[in-house]
């Protein structure tokens, strides 16, 4: 991560705040919080991208904490911020964020989140919070109810505007940009990149004569990060792999990506009779105890935690060494998001990531969108016959497509071999074909992927 000689008390930020990030340990701002901050407290709109892990929460909640701090409210009883974040997770990182930021003075602020309980909220709300973090269906839902006014708005902060309309949040972004009073207001927008069509078609609604900041393309090369690929042939393979990675490497803790919920439990399962204290994260869990395991695992009560994408942004845990997608993700942008759990605030970090004929596909949109060519490695004795797929000449149409049925050497004499006793296909019909929303392609086989079910989690948040 990017640092500044610059400390940011050059900044010109409140006292109570520089006081509060010296409890932190934090004294330099990073590339984006140097650039954002300023033309933040200048009062012009932003649109802004920065890779994973960069700093973006602080850059956008120092500067909008020293607008309140310093200017006297637009009215009485509506929020004066409102952060919007595409997921209960990051959401609910922000809050703490600001929570810690604002602890020992007087403002009120409030959580509202999709899948928790309505009425409460709304006494919550009565409290006349100055600043509000919500996900974007569950802030709608309160407009609706006239449960909560925006007349008085004086910041309106998206933070991954992208994802937020990956997800479908389009029509609930702009309920709320007509909701709140546009002239006096000022609009952020942080998205992982400014090459997204609806961002920029967004933006051009919501904000008014915006600068743009690009601090670091998305797919750059993050330095604190150890990337390292291992093919494999089929689930069985895969799993002979996984479980030698973490046994075999050195980690403080560690987060496993999945395609499917179910392998989130049988691996957890897995791990847990093996001795490794494992907690196993979906989508499909309420929020509490979503809230319960995250919680659990940023305290260091688990060593490893196995999850879908659910987890994949937003949470900054310092203790997060290793990395291993289990699965790849069928979006590329999401592998970046992934790895970037750890190698944070300038740790070092490994991720992994194991391939199999299932998920090649992935792999190469990976690969294009890091501008890379990709090596694999190899674990003595764990070596593989799947070499990876050959293009295909389709001579009717004249294109390239990968087909075959990936098996393209016999391997070493030291290859690995799955057990006798249980066939791969055998093991992988015992897999569900339910897929996260925006997750990976399935199990690695060698077979055809499933065909998937409508996603049951619900995704408005």
């Amino acid at each position: 991560m990017a640092q500044h000689t610059e400390p940011f008390k050059d900044l010109g930020l409140d006292t109570r705040l520089l006081t509060a990030l010296e409890h932190q340990g934090l004294h330099t701002p990073t590339e984006i919080q140097d650039q954002a901050i300023p033309v933040i407290l200048s009062g012009f709109d932003l649109i802004a991208s920065s890779k994973t892990g960069s700093g973006k929460t602080l850059a956008f909640l120092l500067p909008s904490l020293h607008r309140l701090m310093k200017t006297k409210a637009l009215g009485k009883r509506d929020p004066r911020a409102l952060i919007l974040a595409p997921t209960r997770e990051l959401a609910k990182q922000v809050y703490e964020q600001l929570r810690s930021l604002t602890s020992g003075t007087s403002y009120n602020i409030a959580l509202l989140l999709g899948g928790e309980n309505f009425n409460d909220q709304i006494k919550l709300l009565r409290r006349q919070p100055q600043l509000i973090v919500a996900t974007p269906g569950r802030l709608a839902n309160h407009l609706d109810a006239r449960s909560l006014m925006l007349n008085g708005l004086e910041l309106l902060i998206m933070d991954e505007a992208d994802r937020m309309l990956d997800l479908g949040f389009a029509k609930e972004l702009n309920q709320i940009n007509d909701a709140a009073d546009h002239r006096r207001r000022q609009t952020l927008m942080f998205s992982a990149t400014l090459d997204h069509a609806q961002v920029n078609e967004m933006a051009d609604k919501l904000l008014k004569a915006p600068k743009r900041i690009a601090v670091g393309a998305a797919n750059a090369e993050h330095v604190d990060i150890e990337k390292r690929f291992y093919l494999c042939d089929h689930l069985d393979h895969k799993q002979a792999l996984f479980q030698h990675i973490l046994s075999s490497q050195p980690y403080q803790q560690a987060i496993i990506f999945t395609a499917t919920r179910p392998d989130t439990e049988r691996l957890a399962t897995l791990l847990k009779e093996q001795g490794l204290s494992t907690a196993a994260l979906s989508g499909d869990m309420s929020q509490a105890e979503r809230n319960r395991i995250m919680d659990s695992f940023s305290r260091g009560q688990f060593k490893v935690l196995i999850t879908t994408d659910v987890a994949s942004r937003g949470l900054d845990l310092l203790q997060v060494s290793l990395v291993v997608n289990f699965d790849m993700p069928k979006q590329a942008e999401e592998y970046v998001h992934r790895i970037g759990r750890t190698g944070r605030a300038g740790a070092k970090g490994v991720a992994m990531s194991l391939v199999g004929p299932n998920d090649w596909d992935a792999f190469k949109r990976v690969e294009r969108f890091l501008q890379q060519d990709i090596s694999f490695m190899t674990f003595e004795g764990l070596g593989g016959k799947f070499k990876g797929l050959r293009p295909v000449v389709d001579k009717s149409k004249g294109k390239a497509a990968t087909r075959g049925n990936g098996y393209q050497g016999k391997g070493g004499p030291n290859a690995y071999q799955p057990p006798k006793k249980k066939k791969p296909e055998k093991a992988f019909k015992d897999r569900s074909d339910r897929l996260e929303p925006g997750t990976g392609l399935g199990s690695s086989d060698g077979m055809a992927p499933l065909k998937r079910k409508k996603p049951t989690d619900s995704t408005p948040e």
